[in-house]
């Protein structure tokens, strides 16, 4: 479809534009004060943007702009979800008490941006798209990683991330020309239908090319070894942009990963619905396998060792990764909508979780696990959805976390023998990740002195809390409207060639 005829169909995109564009404006003109205001002006336009979505003929199935993005159910599923976590933030965002010095404009346009490019990544079936889009949203990242210009962890912050960011996107991008140069094509139907043609001598190129375009896939979920800069710009930047940084671009990741991977360097069947497999001569699954092994291992085993609630839930946001990576090597279409349910249950309890963060950082300044103690009887409201969080992000019943790890795990059950290992490491990992969930549950209720007063946080944030935490548990318990909305959002547009 060409340019013109495509934007008939791109309008949710042109309006989300449009509120990018009138909240710019609408900053320029009032003062920086009430620039609060333009978060209201984001989530408004985001929820017009996610009715068009939402409204949009699911049955047009078809590419745009000359095959370069797709429309299809399946980007339809995570732009709705990238919506949502965008909303989420961008309300907390306004009662954020780390935001309070800074005019606050720019920071929900930019937002806004991210969450553009984050439509673009979902969408791409071309090359040169996906690297456009991860540029759109790493830039944007950049600077709201470093928001907080007058703290200098912050500003390092940024800086490691700009480095680590740059360094595995020059990487990947080597990796991509591999593959234009060994296919003379940047679309993924072409690139499919080359390799699929060309005999064994290729595969050590494209087995090169694909290790260093990793780099870049694992560098946007924080997968292991690609994960160093995690750390550091969760605990650095501001507790709202780790939130968000924690959820919608991983998201937009692992969309990416799958279209790639099995579009790109195998024949394509996952793509066809439940009960269907991908195959290919190629061992990236063997590699994505590691990889899995690696990030939960490592994520869980260094978040036992933090003593900063931010920090510990980072390397828990890497193990999160590694549980999601686990489906990823066994092709089929389960094993996709396992990774599809356990975002919409991790997008819940992980923003929650800093939510929280949030909320005992607006009252104490502190984010150590000492600033916890005794807070389950002080704020008893906090208290009790912080143990929800933390119960249902170790993957125990009855919560959304248990859900989607059971999902993942099915789906290397049904995978085959060769995926058992998989699943008995991912148990263990479940297992490990308990000691460190349960130990902020342990100091908010058995250290520290018992207050006799109660605290309660400012309602918009109580409310916050509730809309993940209801979610959290009503998931645990009955799923069916979501697990058939994601059955019904595994449509692909596929090309034949």
């Amino acid at each position: 479809m060409n340019n013109l005829q495509s934007l008939s169909f791109f309008y949710p995109e042109l309006l989300l534009t449009l509120v990018i564009l009138f909240a710019i404006i609408y900053d320029l003109l009032i003062d920086s004060s009430e620039s609060g205001k333009v978060g209201w002006v984001l989530v408004f336009g985001l929820v017009l943007v996610a009715i068009a979505i939402w409204f949009q003929d699911s049955s047009k199935v078809t590419t745009l702009f000359t095959d370069a993005v797709v429309l299809d159910p399946f980007s339809t599923f995570f732009k709705l979800l990238i919506i949502l976590a965008t909303i989420f933030v961008s309300v907390v965002s306004l009662y954020s008490n780390e935001l309070r010095d800074y005019r606050k404009g720019e920071y929900f346009y930019l937002l806004g941006i991210i969450t553009f490019g984050l439509f673009m990544m979902v969408s791409s079936i071309d090359l040169i798209m996906v690297y456009v889009s991860i540029e759109i949203v790493s830039i944007m990242s950049f600077v709201l990683a470093g928001y907080l210009k007058k703290n200098t962890r912050s500003n390092e912050a940024a800086l490691k991330y700009v480095v680590y960011g740059a360094f595995s996107s020059g990487i990947m991008l080597f990796g991509l020309s591999y593959i234009y140069g060994l296919t003379g094509s940047t679309n993924f139907f072409q690139i499919q239908q080359i390799l699929a043609s060309s005999g064994s001598e290729s595969n050590s190129a494209i087995l090169m090319a694909v290790v260093m375009i990793l780099a870049g896939f694992g560098y946007k979920v924080s997968a292991v070894p690609f994960h160093f800069w995690t750390p550091d710009v969760y605990e650095g930047s501001p507790t709202t942009i780790t939130a968000y940084l924690s959820i919608a671009p991983k998201a937009g990741a692992f969309a990416m990963m799958i279209r790639f991977f099995n579009q790109v360097l195998a024949d394509g069947g996952a793509m066809s619905g439940l009960g269907y497999f991908s195959t290919t001569d190629l061992p990236w699954a063997s590699l994505i396998s590691l990889l899995a092994v690696l990030t939960m291992t490592v994520g869980n085993v260094v978040a036992i060792q933090q003593d900063n609630i931010k920090r510990m839930l980072a390397y828990s946001s890497i193990a999160h990764a590694g549980y999601m990576l686990l489906a990823m090597p066994v092709m089929s279409g389960d094993s996709i909508y396992a990774i599809m349910v356990y975002l919409v249950m991790y997008l819940f309890m992980n923003l929650g979780a800093f939510f929280v963060v949030i909320t005992i950082k607006n009252k104490t300044d502190g984010e150590t696990f000492d600033d916890y103690k005794g807070l389950g009887w002080e704020m008893p409201i906090v208290g009790i959805t912080m143990t929800l969080f933390m119960v249902s992000l170790t993957g125990l019943p009855p919560t959304a976390g248990f859900i989607g790890k059971f999902y993942i795990f099915a789906s290397l059950i049904q995978g085959g023998g060769s995926f058992y290992w998989l699943v008995v490491i991912g148990g263990v990992n479940s297992v490990v990740s308990l000691y460190y969930y349960l130990r902020v549950v342990k100091v908010m209720y058995f250290d520290g002195d018992r207050k006799d007063s109660l605290v309660s946080p400012p309602k918009v944030l109580t409310a916050m809390l509730l809309a993940t935490a209801v979610p959290t548990m009503v998931l645990g318990i009955y799923w069916v409207p979501i697990a058939k909305w994601i059955k019904e959002s595994l449509v692909f547009f596929i090309q034949t060639i």
